[in-house]
Order: C-alpha cells, then structure tokens, then sequence
C-alpha cells in the first residue's frame, strides 16, 4: 500500500444482510471507516436479491458469482473474468461454504495479484465441527461431546448417551435445540434437507452465549480479540444485540486458539459460560462473524487490519479496546427501482 492515491480495489462475499445475515456488508463498512486511502468495493453475490447488492455506499460494483458447489474451477474462472476488468487487489470471502473453493485457489489467485489472508487446510479442518471434540482433547480446551452421525436411526442412542436436551448441528450452519426424540429425528430431516449429510448431534451445556471474534497473523499471534455477549438472539440463534466484555479469560482462550492453529485471518469462537464459569467451545468460525462491525466501533477495526495484512503490511496486535460498547442490529426497507434488479438478474453484474 504505497501509492495512497489510487483506490485499493477489495472484492467481498456475503452480501445477504437479512434476519440471518453475512459478514460481508458489515465487513465492507469497517473497512471504508479504517482505511486512511480510497477503496472501491466489489460486491461478489450468490443471488439477486442480496441486499448489500443494492445499498447506497456499500459496493461500487456487484458482480454474481456461482454457488460454491460448482467447484474451485467455475470459481477461479469467474474471479479471474471480475479481475481482469475490475484489477481486484485484495479478496475476503466470508461464508464458511465457499472458504474451501477460495482456499484451493488462493495460489492462483496470488499470481493473478490478488490478496487474501486465509487459513490453510489444516488451519481450517482442525477446526471444522467433525474434529472440534478432538482438538478440544488434543488442546486441553472444554468442547461438548459430539457424535456425527448419517442415519436418523441413530439419534435414539445418541439420546441415550448424551440425554437431552442435545443440539443437532448442520456441517455448515443451522442448530437446532432437541428436547425429544420426536424433535431430533424432525432437526435431522430439516438441516440435512438443507446443508446434506453427515448431521453433528452434540451435548447441551446450559450457560450464557458469549462470542470472540479475533483476527489471527499467521505465526501464532493474535491481531485482535474482541469478546461479546449476546443480549438479544433471534429464533435462528443469532445475534441481533450484543456489548463488548472485558474478561481475560475469554483473551486467553482465543490466544490459545491463535497458537494451537497457527491460524492466519478472521475467526470467531462461539462460547457458552456456564454458572461454574467454565468456558465451553461449541464452534470456531472460519471467517469474520456477521456482528464485525462492532470490532471497529470498540476500536480495534478487525477488517482494515486484515486488508493491511493481506497487502503485506506489519500490524501490530491491538492492546485495548472499549468494553461496553454495544450493537443493536436493525431493519428497514429499502426502495429499489425494478431496473436494478432487472439488470443484476439478466446481465450478473450492477
């Protein structure tokens, strides 16, 4: 980032920002407040109704992309056809479904001169819900037991051993709390229609839901860690309020994490607090979480930081941050003329 005059051109994904929402308009938010230099933004979507597409200030240019099933190819050909018109300097995906696709073209992307700042394989599988319970054992840190599971037929034992109530998990998103047998055969059925086989059927720990988002340097270092406590949760578990906490325990955690892994970019770790003040890890997040904005609210601005990185820059760790500050998600409708929207579907590309 020597020439400050020209524009650093970053491309982001999860444009979705619905009841459920992405990362990447939060995202692109911390990044036009933490940059001292122009940026232009480039929207990459899955579908036409994405409403980061269409708000005022938040992409320069959106583009759709295929879904990740289509495979690393269909993607690395899409990119490279964005790049060549938009020069895209710097690329953040921020769906755990498309990191695997992004991770296996990085390389190549690197010698087209795009940047990321990514996990490795490894990085990535270690903490993937499938071998979390064992990472957990192998690292001395609290993990609910779990058991991945393909048939239905297996959730009566699962029952048995675990008690319930249990959570039935998707490989990718979706959580469902079960207090019968009858509701988690219906999770099954629901999340696998979904997000596919296998299913994560996992141990409830009752507790407060506390979430970390961190940025990791690649060499054992944590950048940032940011700890936040929910305060309001939708019907889909997630976040729509939230404040800043200061507790040295949940910093330690991450730490420990950052130098378990190694781990290079953004992350979070869902945690559940129990009255004992245990520390429970119920998933680790392979990218920026949804709430990021508030990173750069209490200071320590998580997105801008990992452009800097990705572009080669030193960034020293962050040493303090505003606790009490709080997120209070909101909706409101946006008017759109229809040839907007006509456009994006016909042509891909507004």
């Amino acid at each position: 980032m020597t020439d400050n005059t020209q524009p650093i051109v970053i491309a982001v994904t999860g444009l979705n920002a619905i009841d459920s929402p992405g990362p990447g308009v939060a995202v692109i938010r911390a990044i036009r407040d933490g940059l001292n230099r122009p940026v232009r933004i480039i929207g990459l979507a899955y579908e036409n109704l994405e409403p980061g597409i269409y708000m005022d200030g938040i992409c320069d240019k959106t583009y759709q992309i295929s879904y990740p099933a289509a495979g690393s190819e269909v993607l690395y050909n899409a990119i490279k056809y964005i790049h060549d018109i938009e020069k895209i300097d710097v690329l953040i995906p921020n769906f755990d479904a498309e990191l695997y696709n992004f991770i296996t073209i990085a390389a190549r992307l690197k010698a087209l001169g795009i940047h990321s700042f990514l996990p490795s394989f490894d990085m990535f599988d270690a903490r993937d819900k499938l071998n979390l319970y064992a990472f957990g054992q192998k690292h001395n840190l609290l993990v609910p037991k779990d058991k991945v599971i393909y048939n239905s037929n297996e959730l009566a034992q699962v029952g048995d051993d675990f008690g319930y109530p249990l959570v039935v998990k998707g490989k990718y998103y979706d959580a469902i709390v079960a207090h019968t047998l009858e509701q988690a055969q219906k999770a099954f059925y629901k999340i696998s229609a979904k997000w596919g086989l296998p299913i994560i059927v996992q141990q409830f720990i009752n507790g407060t839901e506390v979430n970390i988002a961190a940025l990791g340097d690649g060499e054992g270092n944590a950048t940032s860690i940011i700890p936040m406590r929910k305060m309001y949760i939708t019907d889909k578990g997630k976040a729509w309020a939230g404040i800043t906490l200061e507790d040295d325990a949940l910093i330690e955690l991450a730490q420990k994490f950052v130098e378990a892994t190694q781990w290079r970019g953004g992350f979070e770790i869902e945690i559940m607090k129990t009255a004992k003040d245990e520390l429970y890890i119920m998933e680790i997040n392979p990218r920026f979480p949804a709430w990021i904005y508030l990173s750069a609210g209490a200071g320590q601005n998580q997105p801008a930081a990992l452009v800097k990185m990705a572009l080669g820059e030193k960034v020293l760790p962050f040493t303090t941050y505003d606790v009490g500050k709080l997120f209070i998600r909101y909706s409101w409708d946006l008017i759109v003329d229809i040839s907007k929207f006509q456009q994006f579907t016909a042509f891909g590309s507004l």
